[in-house]
């Protein structure tokens, strides 16, 4: 009895402490290495106890699209935990189909993703769902149906167009190196602005001002991404410290502006007496909401038509500029493909010029204004109808969109348990990501030339055709599919057909492209170019 009084004691001796520890640390270092083993033979990323993947996720962040295409090469669904959920990564089209379309109650946009983006997208259209979801849906798809506001946002794409044609003509005759993408989110900026808000705000003026707008917008953009890998993020917000911080200021300014225009606009309207049977309405996006908003059953507040707007904002400006961006890389750096659209641009102008019984101005090319005016003349000839006849052209943007997706990745929540076609099992309260961005590198897709820059692709005897949008997800699919699609398009076509028609473009030396890790697959580091003049 005595001998065993004596042995409780040790336990509790220095040495008996150290017994303690080396046994927790044995005992830790074999579920470790029981877990790893159990591995060995799993596809996708290697997980660690507790935090999942996120070792891995974080470290490959700067690149995380391509390194989700690793995983999904070889095997169509990946299973990514983390430590607060799950993230399930499809590229197989009949994955697809079921999330976006077969069972598409099952996977809403859901609480953690509407959580992330709520402080810049609000309760807008592509952050809510259910019966909000639907009444936003049911007015956009209107809208976006009307002849008044496509006719409206042919005149501003063009306009736009136009100035910076303007802008890249006095580049060349002064040798200057230019950033595309910085010009091409001027310009989509000031285009979704005017046919957004009503509202000119001057970013793609010549001396290309500063935007405070511009800059918080892109600010809370990458921010609110980074939420999706960051687990401290909500005590950042709570402390108000560090990027959280930031992004608070940001939401200021882009609310302060997006306020004041709101209120200027329900003024204007007042004032005027517009309506929407007056033909002085305005055919801006805000405008027609306003207008609606009279309904009391609309409900729509100030804050409503805030998060309309932005929504609006993002889809229209973001994704836009950044495919021209990617677009005008792609052809750049495949000259077969910049000559044949060349050839396709110069024979509709001709033909074009032809048909509208016009002669074509001959510029000089020393002369800024001569060259500007062929311009001018030549945009005339784009119409919503007539940007219709140019196939290439349309090739070229959706290879673009196949390859760099403005939307490389969108995740869905998980409502209840389901079972995928391909039999991988989801739990609710995860989340399922179908991935743009690797589908289109997938050659079980598209071939074992996925991976090729080809227009071709989308050609059959010179016309264009579409591939299922389960397979190309560029625009969604299903009942959420792009109300914007062909509005995209007219913008894309209208500045590609004028930049491409009169200028060659030349990446600078030495300068790196590749995406930086946003909602939206925009360049890092911009696309720097010089620009020649085409005859």
């Amino acid at each position: 009895m005595e001998q065993e009084k004596n042995i409780v004691p040790n336990l509790f001796s220095s040495d008996g402490y150290n017994l303690g520890l080396s046994m927790l640390a044995c005992m830790l270092i074999s579920w470790i290495l029981i877990h790893r083993w159990a591995q060995m033979n799993t596809k996708g990323p290697k997980t660690w106890p507790i935090v999942g993947a996120a070792i891995e996720q974080l470290m490959n962040y700067d690149r995380m699209h391509d390194w989700i295409v690793k995983y999904l090469s070889e095997s169509r669904t990946v299973v990514v935990p983390m430590p607060f959920t799950t993230y399930t990564y499809i590229a197989d089209p009949a994955s697809v189909e079921h999330v976006l379309k077969t069972n598409f109650a099952n996977y809403p946009k859901g609480e953690v993703y509407h959580s992330y983006m709520e402080v810049l997208l609000g309760d807008g259209i592509f952050n809510v769902d259910g019966e909000l979801w639907r009444r936003q849906r049911k007015t956009a798809s209107f809208e976006f149906a009307s002849k008044n506001l496509r006719d409206f946002s042919t005149v501003v794409f063009r306009e736009y167009s136009l100035k910076l044609s303007s802008i890249l003509n006095q580049s060349s005759l002064q040798n200057q190196e230019v950033d595309m993408q910085e010009l091409f989110m001027r310009m989509t900026l000031d285009s979704i602005c005017k046919v957004g808000f009503g509202v000119e705000i001057g970013t793609l003026a010549p001396h290309l001002p500063e935007n405070s707008f511009a800059r918080a917008f892109d600010t809370a953009n990458i921010i609110v991404t980074l939420r999706f890998i960051d687990p401290l993020w909500k005590i950042k917000k709570f402390l108000k410290v560090g990027s959280e911080a930031v992004l608070d200021q940001s939401i200021k300014i882009i609310d302060d502006f997006t306020y004041s225009v709101i209120r200027r606009r329900k003024a204007e309207i007042e004032s005027t007496g517009e309506t929407c049977k007056n033909e002085k309405m305005k055919h801006d996006i805000l405008s027609r909401f306003i207008e609606l908003g009279k309904d009391p059953e609309n409900n729509m507040t100030d804050k409503s038509l805030r998060d309309v707007v932005l929504n609006f904002v993002i889809a229209g400006r973001d994704t836009t500029a950044t495919t021209l961006s990617w677009a005008i890389y792609m052809v750049m750096t495949h000259s077969h493909v910049a000559d044949k659209l060349y050839s396709e641009l110069k024979a509709f102008e001709e033909e074009r010029a032809k048909e509208e019984k016009v002669s074509l101005f001959q510029y000089n090319t020393e002369d800024p204004e001569s060259f500007n005016r062929r311009a001018t003349q030549f945009a005339g000839l784009l119409t919503y109808d007539s940007l219709g006849r140019l196939s290439y052209l349309h090739a070229v943007i959706t290879e673009t969109l196949r390859l760099y997706p403005a939307v490389p990745q969108d995740p869905k929540g998980i409502l209840e348990d389901d079972i995928l076609p391909d039999g991988t099992k989801v739990k609710a309260g995860g989340m399922v990501t179908y991935v743009p961005y690797s589908m289109g590198r997938m050659e079980y897709n598209w071939g074992s030339d996925a991976a090729s820059f080809k227009p071709e692709r989308w050609l059959k005897g010179g016309c264009f055709q579409n591939a299922s949008p389960f397979k190309f997800t560029a625009f969604q699919a299903g009942p959420r599919i792009c109300l914007g699609k062909d509005s995209a398009y007219l913008q894309m076509k209208m500045a590609l057909a004028i930049t491409c028609r009169f200028f060659k473009f030349s990446l600078v030396p030495g300068h790196p492209v590749k995406y930086r890790m946003m909602t939206i697959l925009s360049m890092a580091h911009g696309l720097k170019v010089t620009i020649d003049r085409r005859l």
